[in-house]
């Protein structure tokens, strides 16, 4: 994002541009999805709820007993009985059916995880930036084709007045976010599992995320019953919401108010201090032009570079264990090997060649002649 200005748009007209509003500076924030996977993860760990066996009766509920040695079975506590299935049947362990598990869940594991304020600042920072890129909000699933423009800015006297949720779908409609709430509500299907019986019986899609100021406006609860859409105040913007799933990219709808009060939350410019977030300094982004290409192909970086002579020209790496030179350049030994591993070889074929000129032993030259002068040796 490097647009000085965003487009707010008037709530009763797609086409009609209230004004231009600088962009906050948490869009140019640095776009960094391993910051937003860990911190959602980490985050998303804070509302679980404990759960354990009841480590003392569960799978201890019988008299079994072990039958001891001598009898041809295992010594595992057998339950006592007769005259049914369960008589005779291994209890208590682990490996039996029935028995208790080993090592037992207890309610006081490690549920929770900190998270440094900066960190989640910083996450949720990210995320923002994420909203502003339409291929990240279309790589989410989202339904942006009829979207004027993102970051999608709404203002307008009647925005706050809308009452109904039938006028809070038009008003969607009119900026083509609707087709977004329409795959979130087609999306709704039966859960998988036993989930259906723990009061999350289905499962839907998300849609667009509302981002306000004003927690008292009537719009709030005119897009409450809309399937997948979210609304959250802008002082509390939250990764859960921003990055579902810790995927960036939400489709996130900006009232005018919400829009403008970004600056004092998060900074004007990377590298600014925040006015309403203590010692928060907005990250500044490593590159200021990721396009590497466009940067070694600018005129600045092309007349400085010194232009490659003769067979130099080539920008091909070359291999080392076939370019001697290469090699020399890598390994100063390696003339003083090359040179060692000549001399060995020809003292080997020198030492082979000498063996083969040395006479053989006269009447020994092949294995009948050996057997036939032998012989003669014993007359």
């Amino acid at each position: 994002m490097s647009r000085p200005t965003v487009s707010v748009y008037n709530a009763e007209d797609a086409k009609a541009v209230l004004k231009q509003a600088p962009l906050p500076g948490i869009f140019l924030a640095p776009i960094r999805p391993d910051v937003v996977n860990f911190v959602h993860t980490q985050m998303n760990k804070n509302r679980r709820q404990a759960y354990a066996v009841d480590a003392e009766r569960a799978g201890m509920q019988t008299a079994a007993a072990s039958w001891g040695t001598g009898r041809a079975v295992s010594r595992i506590p057998r339950v006592p009985g007769g005259g049914t299935h369960r008589a005779g049947q291994g209890a208590f362990g682990n490996m039996c059916r029935g028995g208790r598990m080993f090592n037992p869940t207890r309610v006081w594991r490690r549920w929770h995880r900190k998270i440094s304020v900066g960190h989640r600042r910083y996450a949720v920072a990210s995320a923002v930036a994420a909203t502003a890129v339409t291929p990240l909000v279309m790589a989410r699933g989202h339904r942006v084709s009829e979207v004027p423009e993102l970051p999608l800015v709404l203002g307008g006297a009647s925005l706050s007045q809308i009452a109904q949720t039938k006028k809070a779908y038009e008003l969607l409609e009119r900026f083509g976010v609707s087709e977004d709430v329409d795959k979130a509500k087609e999306s709704k299907v039966l859960r998988r599992g036993a989930g259906k019986a723990r009061n999350r019986r289905y499962v839907s899609r998300l849609g667009p995320l509302l981002v306000h100021a004003n927690s008292a406006a009537p719009l709030l609860k005119a897009v409450r019953n809309l399937p997948g859409l979210d609304t959250c105040y802008v002082d509390d913007l939250n990764l859960l919401q921003l990055a579902p799933g810790g995927h960036m990219g939400r489709l996130v709808i900006w009232t005018e108010d919400a829009f403008a009060k970004l600056d004092r939350l998060f900074g004007e410019a990377p590298g600014a201090k925040a006015e309403l977030k203590s010692n928060f300094t907005l990250a500044r982004p490593l590159l200021a032009n990721a396009d590497v290409t466009r940067i070694i192909n600018s005129d600045e970086i092309q007349k400085v570079v010194r232009a490659p002579k003769g067979k130099q020209a080539t920008f091909r790496k070359k291999n080392p264990l076939k370019n001697l030179g290469v090699m020399i350049k890598l390994n100063p030994y390696a003339p003083t090997r090359i040179r060692a591993e000549l001399r060995s070889q020809e003292a080997r074929k020198k030492a082979k060649a000498d063996k083969k000129k040395a006479k053989p032993v006269e009447g020994a030259t092949t294995r009948k002649q050996k057997s036939e002068f032998v012989a003669k040796l014993l007359q």
